[in-house]
């Protein structure tokens, strides 16, 4: 059985779910799981080849020749895997597949329509690629924010998945901006993001709460009640000197086991004293090297 954890964006945009996501892998993959991962990304570009970095960040080139989104970077860092570029779905990609189908006749004359056709063809991707991968975890992340008119169709797509019966959790990445002139968290903004959500059928099992500082009590509670999400499924994700850190504060809050639980799995130990050797190595290591980077726009 596969289980599909989709990671969804509130409030704004490059506030590090990738990096979140990267952290789940890891630690699932530490307890003995096998994970795979797949960036959603909703522009209509083909691919990211032909994107300058001020646009959508640097390139990642995959193994087999694949120009995609960097995130696919961190996840093979991270969970110590080898993606291709059928783990980055566009929906320049989506479109162009459905229009050829529908060239070659394979809708049989119907009406071709975003739902379900659109649609169809997203979740077909997502499982073609949980079925290659044989992988026990398939974490999809939504490009961009909810609310955005470009990436919806992917999130119904994720809520169609769960009707259909596979079996599915949402881990929604809002940011808690504290403004220089109250020094306070605000939870507002996340709030409504979660009920733009709602808007769409679906709501989130977990909410990661990013920001400069770890989330306090107080705010943590607001969006319990706002949210509709326990106060133990919100979990906490402050800046840190290293992101690699991240699925060791991750850890200590024992998210993984919360994601088996809503699984209906069994809990497990976690492994990870290899990732904190690693850390310790970035933290406290004495000498310094240079590094040459060679890319297209350097």
């Amino acid at each position: 059985m596969v289980f599909y954890i989709f990671a969804t964006g509130g409030v704004i945009s490059g506030i590090g779910k990738g990096t979140i996501v990267a952290s789940i892998g890891r630690i699932l993959k530490s307890k003995g799981f096998s994970v795979t991962a797949i960036k959603i990304d909703p522009y209509l570009n083909f691919d990211a080849g032909t994107l300058r970095p001020t646009e959508h960040g640097e390139v990642f080139v995959t193994e087999d020749g694949g120009e995609i989104d960097e995130d696919l970077g961190h996840y093979e860092r991270f969970m110590d895997i080898t993606l291709t570029k059928d783990h980055n779905i566009t929906t320049g990609k989506i479109y162009s597949a459905v229009i050829e189908k529908e060239r070659k006749g394979e809708y049989l004359g119907k009406t071709v329509e975003v739902i379900p056709h659109i649609t169809d063809e997203i979740k077909s991707r997502i499982r073609e690629v949980a079925r290659k991968d044989g992988a026990d975890f398939v974490i999809v992340e939504i490009g961009g924010t909810v609310g955005e008119y470009q990436n919806e169709i992917y999130y119904r797509a994720a809520r169609m998945m769960k009707t259909e019966g596979e079996k599915v959790i949402f881990v929604h990445v809002v940011y808690l901006p504290i403004p220089k002139h109250l020094g306070e968290m605000k939870t507002k903004p996340a709030q409504q993001s979660v009920e733009l959500l709602g808007r769409l059928g679906i709501q989130p099992d977990f909410i990661v709460a990013r920001a400069e500082r770890e989330i306090d009590e107080v705010r943590r509670k607001k969006i319990s009640v706002f949210c509709n999400v326990r106060e133990e499924d919100i979990i906490s994700a402050p800046d840190l000197e290293f992101s690699y850190e991240l699925p060791l504060y991750f850890e200590k809050q024992d998210f993984g086991n919360k994601i088996l639980r809503k699984f209906g799995l069994e809990e497990r130990k976690s492994c990870l004293d290899d990732w904190e050797d690693f850390v310790k190595k970035l933290k406290f290591s004495e000498k310094k090297v240079k590094i040459a980077i060679v890319g297209k726009y350097f």
